[in-house]
């Protein structure tokens, strides 16, 4: 059922083409496949990639942030389509970018309208990413302003591409949102997650920081030479920052996610713990996007990411928690089955129809890398029997 998959991947560990990776699919009762193969970093005497191997697992933190975000919805502490500047004063008096002064700096406008938790849950706030927009990246330089994943407050507050609500761009949102969930919980965020989600659902190596323990089994990070071959990098989330990234932040093994997106498929509920309501569940696979396409970019930075489009010539759109694609996927997942990914190369799927849920986890940049995604669907095609 898996040999293509197992096959491509110790090609692609023999042929240095990754250090190493895991693998695992998974069903409402339980993991039904996990593998490994290769190294935690490039180079002898690393140690082995394993189920106990801690990834960097960057923007899949974005639906375990969001579904802390839609709990609080649940018990009335956030509203998904009210105005967030009276808990989250920096959202008051937002400018968009538009255009640049005759001396060719970007210039501002005031924003029209209001920034709510369903429009950053759905990266249609206008907040974005200087990596995927110019624009944005020119603003940064010419400002001086850092960059959001130094961790504070202040690199934040960035002007919006467009207008709340009138586009899609991939961007910092759900760090706002994880703001936003610290604000309305009196919790950092951190431990708004232990107790409510992490904790809840037994992901005992999922975190923001990295114990002694937990950082001994952490794989490195990779960059793509020109030759196609690996490098390693230095590579680690700021340590206590002012700002958890909600967005990006997490540290967390495979067997972790599992669990979490196990608890998608069961509507809400792993092993007799609620963590959100079947209801909220069933809206996650609705598309919030409309005739946006969602999902597909172009990058501003090629050393953190190639041009990405998972399902070309399909209008995949966003819900509250992840990329859906509203039509069945060539390699097995259905129709309305919720997807994303981590920076480093790290992707998964849920597919609540089937009761299916898939995940490879890797640490090399930039983001799409070609490797990694054929992997990736050799594995969605195992899953389904398509292999």
């Amino acid at each position: 059922m898996y040999a293509e998959f197992e096959n491509r991947l110790a090609q692609a560990v023999a042929g240095g083409k990754v250090a190493g990776a895991v693998a695992l699919v998974a069903d409402r009762d339980g993991v039904t496949y996990q593998t490994a193969a290769g190294r935690r970093s490039a180079g002898d005497g690393a140690a082995p990639m394993d189920a106990s191997t801690v990834f960097w697992i960057a923007s899949m933190t974005k639906a375990i942030v969001s579904v802390a975000a839609l709990q609080l919805v649940e018990r009335g502490k956030l509203s998904l389509d009210g105005d967030l500047s009276a808990l989250l004063p920096d959202l008051k008096a937002l400018e968009v970018l538009d255009g640049v002064d005759a001396g060719g700096a970007p210039k501002t406008r005031p924003a029209k309208g209001a920034v709510t938790l369903r429009q950053l849950l759905t990266h249609t706030s206008g907040f974005g990413y200087a990596w995927l927009s110019a624009e944005l990246a020119a603003w940064v330089q010419s400002t001086g302003a850092a960059g959001p994943t130094g961790g504070t407050r202040a690199a934040h507050r960035q002007p919006l591409l467009f207008d709340p609500g009138q586009g899609w761009a991939y961007g910092i949102g759900i760090d706002w949102a994880g703001i936003a969930v610290e604000a309305a919980s009196g919790l950092r965020l951190d431990a708004y997650l232990d107790e409510n989600i992490v904790g809840p659902l037994a992901m005992t190596d999922t975190g923001f920081a990295l114990p002694a323990e937990r950082e001994a089994r952490r794989a490195g990070m990779h960059a793509r030479t020109p030759a196609g071959g690996l490098a390693a990098i230095p590579f680690g989330m700021p340590v206590d920052p002012e700002v958890l990234s909600g967005g990006g932040g997490l540290y967390g093994t495979a067997g972790d996610y599992a669990r979490f997106l196990r608890m998608l498929l069961n509507g809400g509920e792993l092993g007799g713990t609620r963590v959100l309501s079947a209801k909220t569940v069933a809206a996650l696979g609705e598309i919030q996007t409309g005739e946006l396409r969602a999902g597909a970019w172009k990058t501003a930075a090629a050393n953190l990411s190639h041009d990405i489009d998972l399902f070309p010539g399909m209008l995949t759109g966003w819900g509250l928690t992840g990329m859906i694609n509203p039509e069945p996927s060539p390699n097995g997942r259905g129709a309305g089955s919720l997807a994303w990914a981590g920076l480093g190369n790290c992707y998964y799927w849920a597919d609540p129809a089937a009761g299916k849920a898939g995940l490879i986890l890797s640490q090399v940049l930039p983001f799409g890398d070609p490797e990694v995604l054929d992997l990736f669907a050799a594995l969605e095609r195992g899953a389904y029997g398509r292999a």
